[in-house]
């Protein structure tokens, strides 16, 4: 098939994405669903802390009832509903929050296409020749590199970020538990603020390449491209050979309408037009067959078979030839030159009177 070095034709781009191959890069989701998730916390970072005060004040009344001699397994049930509740709360928008922000990065790549294509069964996928090339291809190395940069920076902010709690974390000894809480999700929400901005930087990266590669596969060689045009408009040699079959149908219906003519004018080999007029039936003469050179020459011999009379006028010839439509009535410019060979030959043919 030849080099693929040529850009993508707009129907090969409309043909994949039909076929659900367009530009969709996962760590671009990820990172969207990240700073969902990130913003939200942000947001209801007030309510987060009076919810979780309230959660634990709430279990540390109950604890406290236990050391009266309380049986807390009575409580067990309501403690529980309580906990879902707060969770629910809580979790609950974000994960509200995430899938919204994962819908809209899948839609705004892939521009709200849907497609059951990528549904349907490929035996391909699950042959252990493909599986291999897939394994040792570039795109398998740069994956498998890019995944273990994900984790180790992930890795060191998680590190970095416990690290400095372990090291404060004796001042939570002496502070209440709405300040622990507040300071808890601060740093929670720190780190994560972090690992948003260290993953939008890989995942503009990963789209750069991904685009890239996607630009590459479906690159076209010239091969393609003529096959492509084939298709489209059709194969050069059919469409000139239906040409001239339909030409040639059309000379023969032309052909069939000269015994219906009345004079050919010609000039001696180059034109012939062949007119007629009916009075009553014609407002103008009309053109019934017109050609040039051989067809000219086919139009003189037809009227000569059928004794129809040929009328030699150069400048009228010509005249009518690139004016007049075939099947239309003569340019009312003509009219004078046209009548002037129309009585001559009504009056040779005893139509008109001498």
């Amino acid at each position: 098939m030849g080099d693929k070095t040529e850009k993508a034709t707009p129907k090969r781009r409309r043909d994949e994405r039909k076929k659900g191959n367009v530009l969709l890069v996962q760590d671009v989701i990820a990172v969207a669903t990240l700073i969902g998730s990130v913003l939200t916390i942000r947001l209801l970072f007030p309510s987060y802390v009076e919810k979780l005060h309230g959660m634990f004040e709430y279990v540390y009344s109950f604890l406290a009832q236990v050391g009266q001699g309380v049986d807390i397994q009575i409580y067990l049930g309501e403690i529980v509903m309580q906990a879902v509740l707060v969770l629910a709360q809580t979790a609950g928008l974000m994960l509200a929050v995430t899938m919204l922000m994962a819908i809209v990065a899948t839609m705004a790549q892939t521009r709200l296409l849907v497609t059951g294509e990528l549904l349907k069964p490929k035996f391909n996928r699950i042959s252990p020749a493909q599986g291999i090339k897939r394994l040792f291809s570039l795109r398998s190395v740069v994956e498998a590199l890019k995944g273990i940069l994900k984790i180790s920076i992930l890795l060191y902010l998680i590190y970095t970020s416990v690290k400095d709690l372990v090291t404060i974390s004796s001042n939570y000894l002496y502070a209440g538990l709405p300040d622990t809480c507040r300071n808890l999700l601060s740093a929670i929400f720190s780190m994560m603020l972090k690992v948003c901005l260290a993953f939008t930087a890989l995942a503009g990266f990963d789209f750069l390449y991904q685009w890239w590669d996607h630009e590459r596969k479906m690159k076209m060689s010239k091969q393609e491209i003529k096959e492509e045009y084939k298709q489209t408009e059709g194969d050069p040699q059919v469409k000139s050979r239906i040409k001239e079959i339909q030409r040639k149908m059309a000379q023969s219906r032309m052909m069939q309408q000269v015994p219906g003519a009345d004079v050919i004018i010609r000039n001696p080999t180059h034109y012939a037009i062949a007119l007629r007029y009916k009075q009553g039936q014609d407002n103008a003469p009309v053109v019934l067959a017109k050609g040039q050179d051989e067809l000219a020459m086919r139009i003189v011999q037809k009227a000569e078979e059928c004794e129809i009379p040929a009328i030699e006028n150069v400048p009228l010839a010509h005249a009518l030839y690139d004016t007049a439509e075939l099947g239309q009535e003569i340019p009312p410019d003509l009219y004078g030159p046209v009548a002037e060979v129309l009585v001559y030959v009504f009056k040779l043919s005893g139509k008109l009177p001498a």
